[in-house]
């Protein structure tokens, strides 16, 4: 028999998020929630299912049937605050999980449990994948697929939920941190705790910068790569990553070990030459007395090994659900996914943004040292990238000439502005980006095209895909021409037979990574649903 629940938003959500809560609790009743009286962020639904609620919202603080209990989210981000001063990562084991006292955030937390793992790019938050989830009214056995998975965000929500999982992503880094995300939440909390407190003693024991004529992990890379890296950092960085690698590459538990490898990897471009506030590859040298790699190692590794813990121990008996990534190309979701066709309920992905990010340049040092990508296969990689903008001017020409030979592909809007830009741009001193640009434009529509076919091919009838993209702008001819790419990826998804049921603006968050100085200018959600079959 449906009961009366209260549930309390929390407070510092923005306007969209509100509207994503009352679009979950709606989902997940079946009901319409009201306001309780003039209190503010109180709203009345009923529901045969409170447990149900309380397991599963995200942007709501408590649940009140009998009594006002936190959300199980809210206890999630909680364990954030409580590591947030680095707590000894023993005293956890005692305190959690949470019996009196809970820390509640008064502010937005994104990185609980793994999410915290790595800085990324262009990262959307996982808030915002489970309230999708909620929507789509995934149940158990159903399978969620993330095309353009990136850092992983989409496939650790579903697997926290219980639910299965594929996710794919070109860029080899982000199809090993999506993996060691979601693999080290099937880790035990006290192997975790060894594996750190044994690292951590060992790096701290080991000779300061001791000059090896060899050094046994670097040796080990190719020989062009060896050179390579040595442009980018001194022979006391490397020596001092050595010690750090070797270490790693003797931890027993996989899933550990691949965390003390995305540790490694978050702090590499710390400790180079790279600048560290640009996206590209810049120089920027700095003396060796400035640069310890391995106070940075076991910060980076300490704050991670915290979060990870604090939610393990908060969440020990979860029932993760099964996930699979692979490193791919998302336009050939056809093929990779040729196993699910028409069997997906859901996709949420947040492809990559038109020409906005050089996202393998980011993290080049990390890819070679890794043994990710070698440097003789980026440029290839790079190439090949969705939302690329780096390209010769035979590329140029190349893509200009496949556009004219499919524009007809593309809706008439998508293929005005290519050509309102390049007609802009032409007999003018544009330098070599802005004369790119349309022919990178038309690459990019071209390939999400494909992406939505694929996505479309996978779903099942009236599965739903869920896009977060973002829209830009760009300088042509002395003119401000806004890039808007959600319409255009509306309009595209609707020309290959999705159906547009709404498009959700979003305020855009303002990020605290080194990545803040480049967000877009607008974001939203597209929210499609396959009306074919």
């Amino acid at each position: 028999m449906p009961k009366t629940v209260v549930t309390r938003l929390k407070p510092f959500l923005q306007p969209f998020e509100k509207k994503l809560a009352m679009m979950e609790l709606q989902s997940l009743t079946g009901r319409v929630p009201h306001a309780v009286g003039a209190a503010d962020g109180l709203f009345e639904v009923h529901t045969s299912d409170p447990l149900l609620l309380k397991n599963r919202l995200a942007f709501w603080e408590t649940v009140s049937a009998s009594e006002e209990l936190f959300t199980e989210q809210t206890l999630k981000e909680a364990t954030v605050n409580l590591v947030r001063n680095g707590i000894p990562v023993h005293d956890l084991k005692r305190l959690l999980p949470f019996q009196k006292n809970v820390p509640i955030p008064n502010r937005r937390c994104l990185r609980y449990a793994s999410h915290g793992i790595h800085e990324y790019r262009g990262k959307f938050f996982p808030q915002l994948v489970i309230s999708l989830l909620n929507h789509a009214g995934i149940k158990r056995g159903d399978l969620i697929g993330d095309p353009m998975c990136g850092s992983g965000t989409t496939l650790v929500e579903t697997s926290l939920a219980g639910f299965q999982s594929e996710g794919i992503d070109m860029n080899p880094l982000s199809a090993f941190m999506t993996a060691t995300k979601c693999s080290i939440l099937a880790s035990k909390p006290d192997e975790i705790e060894s594996e750190y407190l044994s690292i951590r003693e060992t790096l701290l024991n080991a000779p300061t910068r001791k000059k090896e004529k060899v050094l046994p992990y670097f040796s080990s890379l190719p020989a062009r790569d060896q050179e390579y890296l040595s442009e980018w950092l001194s022979q006391d960085v490397l020596c001092d990553l050595d010690v750090i690698a070797v270490n790693i590459d003797q931890v027993e538990q996989s899933n550990i070990r691949s965390l003390f490898r995305i540790c490694l990897s978050n702090i590499i471009r710390r400790v180079s030459w790279q600048k560290n506030d640009d996206l590209r590859v810049r120089r920027e040298i700095n003396t060796d007395a400035e640069i310890d790699p391995i106070k940075e190692f076991l910060e980076e590794a300490g704050r991670s090994v915290r979060l990870v813990l604090a939610f393990l121990r908060q969440s020990p008996r979860i029932a993760l659900g099964k996930w699979k990534v692979e490193n791919g190309d998302a336009r050939d979701i056809s093929t990779i996914w040729k196993g699910h066709r028409g069997g997906m309920s859901a996709v949420i992905t947040s492809p990559p943004y038109a020409t906005a990010l050089p996202y393998l340049d980011t993290d080049r040092l990390s890819l070679i040292y890794l043994k990710l990508l070698p440097r003789s296969s980026h440029r290839e990689t790079d190439t090949r990238m969705i939302g690329n903008r780096e390209i010769s001017t035979f590329a140029r020409k190349s893509l200009l000439a496949a556009y004219e030979n499919n524009r007809k592909l593309l809706p008439l809007e998508v293929c005005q502005l290519i050509d309102c830009i390049d007609s802009l741009n032409k007999d003018t001193d544009a330098g070599f980006r802005r004369q790119n640009l349309p022919a990178l434009l038309s690459k990019y529509f071209l390939d999400m095209r494909s992406v939505l076919c694929g996505v479309q091919a996978s779903l099942k009838r009236d599965g739903k895909a869920y896009f977060v993209v973002g829209n830009n702008h760009t300088i042509a001819g002395g003119e401000r021409v806004d890039i808007s790419t959600i319409d255009f990826l509306r309009a595209i998804g609707e020309s290959i037979g999705l159906h547009c049921d709404s498009i959700l603006p979003m305020e855009v968050l303002v990020s605290r990574d080194i990545f803040r100085h480049n967000a877009i200018d607008t974001e939203g959600i597209i929210f499609f649903s396959n009306k074919s079959r």
